[in-house]
């Protein structure tokens, strides 16, 4: 075969093409490390964000500082289970380990080799308690601590009064900058409470002296100090967006990561920026349906979500835009303890975010990138990747119609090659069922189950969504106390679809301490025997299941008799959706009306004890 002789002339859009990974949360070997580095160059990215501390263990071998390791590396136990999950159980078994300073030397190297550069984090001031277990003396109230099995966000941080913790993180740096001959040197910066400053007479002192005016420029003057010092030896900082608080550092760069705010922010003071935001670029969210994905975190960004993030905010101007240097993607672990985990969450999402980083935006084409991804998905077949097949799961759409009482249904997926069939009556899909080729109706009630399929195989899992059309659809529904206006109008309880375990999914009626009281107006009186509705609990997010539900009817929508009253205990504990359904003789009637009752506020056995509570509730169903 002839080729002709060409010329390609091929360059990146952005010079930042960066993948993060958390080593803290759980702990990865350094053969892992370079089997991730490889995964970035197959990608043709060049910036490994090592985040290497944090409250859950330090993960850098200090040689000034032994304990740092001896101590901070190791926790006693780990969270079994989601965050929110109540009671918090934990698994009691050791977790930890940390790499040796010849091993960060291996790792470099091998990411030089590969053109990738190692930028890494030491978190400051904040996110320190692995640290101060092993010196408390560098915290506001001097301990004890132990290193925490816990995620979330502590009070506990290093006291910025104290000349030994600057001392103390001087010497650290000095040590990780001779290890590491990246530009920038990431120093966190995020999530710092303040209320261990507010209450240390050493950190109100340095206040005063400084003309700090609160405890915002505290932290401001912190990370300036520490940022002089970095200076001082020929390299930078970079921080999360939180740096921006109370005065940003004169040479600091910045990760936005809540948004682009913090970004668009920084740009327009002409510091260099790193978009890294959770909304598109967090892969430790769901990328698919949650009931049906791993445990995550929370957020959902498929890999339509992620292709289709634009790293350069139109808000800024020709000038502002040479601010920004690239984007990332970050990947934290609380959620991800194994090695073919990591993989799963990090593609096919890391494609997507090459091609965002490496195309113009006027030459990015969706359909095209899915048809490629067919060989891409090939490859990671190949080289036996435990990627996630995601893409092929079926998103359906069941949009309502008020007006002909039926509702449209429509299927999507993010992956390119493959059919999808559908069933409407619960049962599993197969390669003989009803092959999907364009929207379709719905006059009826059905659960819609949809799946890709592959030569023949299904590819991914089923998806399912109920359709409800009761007597109650689109009829005309009124509350005696007004809902929350974060969640669902009133119509959504009649539209004939059902919320799932996100109360933010758009089909959650919420109300904060009130009860729920509504009427449906039936149009006409007619015999019925059943009503249903459903509630949600997230105890952590303070919404919890009612104590009572009332069914009452009506012919004048002036008197109503009881038909059920149900009662409830909250004995369970976990994230649920319940159907509270009562079946009774037939009975004539026109008006229905539910009350739920709200538990108010938290229980006293909560966290939020004494907080507002949620009552949330989706549709309502009369047969």
């Amino acid at each position: 075969m002839a080729l002709p002789a060409v010329s390609i002339t091929d360059k990146p859009r952005y010079e930042w093409r960066g993948m993060h990974l958390d080593v803290v949360r759980h702990f990865f070997p350094v053969e892992f490390v370079k089997q991730y580095i490889d995964y970035l160059a197959m990608h043709k990215l060049n910036t490994f964000h090592w985040h290497l501390t944090d409250d859950q263990g330090w993960r850098i071998e200090i040689k000034k500082y032994p304990k740092l390791t001896e101590v901070g590396a190791w926790r006693d136990s780990t969270l079994i289970g989601h965050y929110w999950d109540l009671p918090q159980t934990y698994d009691n078994t050791r977790h930890g380990g940390f790499y040796t300073q010849e091993q960060i030397k291996e790792v470099v190297k091998y990411a030089q080799e590969r053109y990738i550069t190692v930028v890494p984090e030491i978190e400051m001031p904040g996110h320190a308690v692995a640290a101060l277990a092993a010196y408390p003396e560098l915290s506001c109230s001097g301990g004890p601590f132990k290193v925490e099995g816990k995620w979330g966000i502590f009070k506990d941080v290093f006291c910025a009064g104290n000349e030994q913790t600057f001392a103390f993180l001087e010497d650290v740096l000095t040590e990780v900058i001779a290890l590491f001959p990246s530009k920038y040197i990431h120093v966190g910066g995020d999530e710092s409470p303040k209320d261990r400053w507010k209450a240390c007479a050493k950190c109100q002192q340095r206040m005063a002296q400084e003309g700090l005016k609160n405890e915002h420029e505290l932290q401001s003057y912190f990370v300036q100090r520490m940022e002089k010092f970095v200076n001082s030896k020929g390299r930078q900082i970079i921080g999360w967006d939180e740096i921006l608080e109370g005065g940003l550092a004169p040479n600091a760069a910045v990760m936005s990561w809540r948004g682009t705010k913090g970004g668009i922010a920084a740009a327009k003071q002409k510091h260099y920026v790193v978009m890294t935001p959770g909304t598109h670029l967090y892969f430790d969210h769901y990328q698919g349906d949650r009931e049906l994905e791993p445990t995550a975190i929370h957020g959902y960004s498929p890999l339509s979500k992620v292709y289709a993030f634009e790293p350069t905010p139109a808000e800024l101007s020709k000038e502002e835009q040479q601010y920004v240097l690239g984007a990332q993607a970050n990947l934290w672990t609380e959620y991800i303890p194994t090695e073919e985990h990591v993989e799963y969450m990090v593609m096919p999402r890391m494609a997507a975010l090459s091609e965002v980083l490496w195309t113009q935006e006027n030459q990015k084409n969706w359909d095209d990138f899915k048809q490629r991804m067919q060989r891409q998905y090939q490859r990671y077949d190949a080289l036996g990747v435990k990627y996630a097949r995601s893409a092929y799961q079926v998103r359906q759409q069941i949009k309502s119609n008020i007006k002909s009482n039926t509702a449209t249904v429509s299927f999507e997926t993010d992956a390119a090659g493959a059919d999808i069939f559908y069933t409407l009556d619960g049962s599993t899909p197969t390669a003989k069922s009803l092959k999907y080729t364009k929207p379709f109706v719905l006059n009826k009630a059905a659960e819609v189950k949809a799946g890709s399929f592959v030569d023949g195989k299904l590819v991914g899992q089923v998806t399912s969504k109920v359709y409800d059309a009761s007597k109650a659809l689109h009829k005309k529904i009124s509350l005696t106390s007004a809902p929350s206006s974060s969640f669902a109008a009133p119509a959504i309880l009649v539209n004939g679809l059902h919320g799932t375990t996100d109360q933010y999914d758009g089909q959650w009626l919420g109300l904060l301490e009130k009860d729920l009281e509504a009427v449906i107006d039936l149009q006409q009186v007619q015999p019925i025997s059943k009503i249903s509705s459903s509630y949600f609990q997230h105890i952590g997010y303070r919404v919890f299941l009612p104590t009572e539900v009332n069914y009452a009817v009506s012919e004048d929508g002036k008197k109503y008799k009881t038909v059920k009253v149900m009662r409830h205990t909250n004995e369970e504990e976990g994230i649920m959706r319940k159907a509270v359904a009562a079946e009774f003789p037939e009975t004539k009637t026109r008006y229905v009306k539910i009350t739920a009752r709200n538990v108010g506020v938290s229980p006293a056995q909560y966290p939020s004890a004494g907080q507002k509570a949620w009552l949330m509730v989706d549709e309502v169903t009369v047969e």
